[in-house]
């Protein structure tokens, strides 16, 4: 008999790899917003998906492990490497810089598979991510499109998202232990406070909102604890692991 909790794990791994293709898409058509909504939703159906399989009886599969990694290549290695790559938006303001654009955004999209390759292969057993995870590196792709791209909260930068995913892509493939966000963990309340403020920040900007509007000033304010939220897993993320031998269960 189908073991119902590893089908619902799959449906949302299904769930997650077809939101990164329509990020990718939306990209290319011209509305990178909807995008970053997409690979926001990603997250959270990446989320639901370890959690799914963690109720299952069934023993994990080389198969679920082989989908996981793979659709999370797409929503969160391919989908931010094409939002670095692709500018329909301040096309002047991009222009200079659009040939290390397309090198940032392929090795952007490298280290994340590369990280999800050694995950599937080896590091699967380990009880912490080595190096960021992919899911986090592409909330922070998010927000620094946000400060500094579309809708630029603070200025449209190139050359300070270039170096942010450059940054991003060394954290990756770095073997620095990152904490999983499970019950217990000090980081589970920030991380659903950034979960949450994903939401809030997103939302509001596919309505396109006025400079000083009411909702424009709420998606900044919560694009700000996006960041906040972001940088605090980054910086004290390894600090908050307990020293433990590996084992099973782990997700990309």
């Amino acid at each position: 008999m189908t073991d119902r909790w590893r089908t619902a794990a799959n449906l949302a791994t299904t769930a997650n790899a077809a939101l990164g293709v329509g990020a990718i898409l939306y990209t290319l058509a011209g509305n990178p917003l909807w995008a970053m909504l997409l690979i926001a939703c990603g997250i959270g159906f990446d989320g639901l998906d370890g959690l799914l399989s963690r109720r299952s009886r069934a023993p994990p599969s080389v198969f679920g492990r082989v989908a996981d990694s793979v659709a999370d290549a797409i929503t969160f290695g391919l989908a931010p490497a094409v939002l670095i790559a692709v500018h329909t938006s301040d096309r002047a303001i991009w222009a200079p810089f659009l040939g290390i654009a397309l090198v940032v955004a392929a090795a952007y999209a490298a280290a994340a598979v590369a990280r999800l390759v050694y995950f599937t292969a080896r590091a699967y057993e380990r009880r912490d991510f080595l190096g960021v995870p992919t899911p986090e590196s592409a909330l922070a792709v998010v927000v620094a499109l946000l400060f500094h791209d579309v809708p630029g909260f603070q200025t449209v930068q190139p050359i300070g998202v270039l170096i942010g995913a450059s940054a991003l892509a060394v954290l990756m493939v770095v073997p620095i232990p990152y904490p999983k966000i499970r019950r217990g963990s000090p980081l589970r309340i920030p991380m659903i406070v950034t979960a949450a403020a994903a939401a809030l920040a997103l939302v509001p900007l596919q309505f396109r909102p006025a400079a000083g509007s009411p909702l424009f000033d709420l998606a900044y304010a919560a694009a700000a604890v996006m960041f906040a939220g972001v940088a605090l897993y980054y910086v004290a993320g390894p600090f908050t692991l307990r020293r433990s031998a590996p084992g099973p269960g782990a997700r990309p």
